[in-house]
């Protein structure tokens, strides 16, 4: 099950990643032999954006320097790599080239089949928010601005796959969240609720009627990377914890 989500989770990142830098603007994707990374240099020092997905350490460890310098050339100060919590091999290299460890978020699988039936009841909810409402709803809602991810979310490719949801309480925009089709994987992104509006199951009820609609489609599973704040929200649709992903930032001097 574990080489499954392991799979599943490095080609979802790697979707959301092309799909992050492929639209207007000066993001590029970067692609080598079994590596893909997002350079978004209009947030130079958010490493979340600018981030890396491999598939062995072999193959990190070949393209590293052209990595590296691809983010130097653009002017990022601030990028990290995913790297599942067993890959010992490519963590030595990542801390050999001066990245430091900075979070272990759970990668989650979801089988679609086992989704519980959505329970949308008075939800305003659509699939029709920018990603500039879905940048500045996150933004707001994790406390990064003034120099926060809403400018790179607003440059993520406006492609069939790529769907921006929100969901209004009082008439405003309370909650958002981003899915990419990744296959038959629906991958999941960018879930915020603004503070005033949380307790109310907006983000989980937001999900559900996402998650269905990526079920009508013809999808199979669901996969996205937790925080601590998001896992309870994920459990109770059903999603479980494969494995943790641990970030390495490697991170300019300032």
């Amino acid at each position: 099950m574990v080489t499954h989500a392991l799979e599943l989770q490095r080609r979802g990142i790697g979707a959301w990643l092309r799909a992050l830098a492929s639209g207007p603007g000066d993001s590029q994707v970067f692609v080598a032999d079994g590596v893909a990374a997002a350079v978004v240099p209009s947030c130079p020092d958010r490493s979340v954006v600018n981030s890396v997905v491999y598939e062995d350490a072999d193959r990190l460890a070949a393209a590293y320097d052209d990595l590296a310098a691809a983010y130097d050339r653009a002017g990022v100060r601030a990028w990290t790599v995913w790297a599942p919590e067993s890959d010992r091999e490519a963590i030595a290299v990542l801390t050999g080239a001066g990245h430091v460890f900075d979070g272990e978020p759970a990668a989650m699988l979801l089988d679609l089949e086992r989704l519980p039936a959505p329970d949308l009841v008075d939800l305003d909810w659509d699939a029709d928010a920018s990603p500039d409402e879905v940048g500045r709803v996150n933004d707001l809602a994790y406390g990064h601005l003034p120099d926060g991810f809403e400018r790179a979310i607003a440059q993520t490719a406006r492609e069939p796959e790529v769907r921006f949801y929100r969901a209004r309480a009082e008439g405003e925009v309370a909650s958002v969240l981003e899915t990419v089709d990744a296959g038959s994987d629906c991958v999941v992104g960018w879930v915020a609720t603004l503070e005033r509006f949380r307790g109310r199951g907006l983000a989980g009820r937001l999900m559900q009627a996402a998650l269905a609609e990526a079920r009508d489609r013809g999808l199979i599973t669901s996969t996205l990377q937790a925080t601590r704040m998001g896992l309870p929200i994920y459990e109770r649709l059903g999603y479980r914890t494969a494995f943790r992903l641990h970030m390495y930032e490697r991170r300019a001097r300032q």
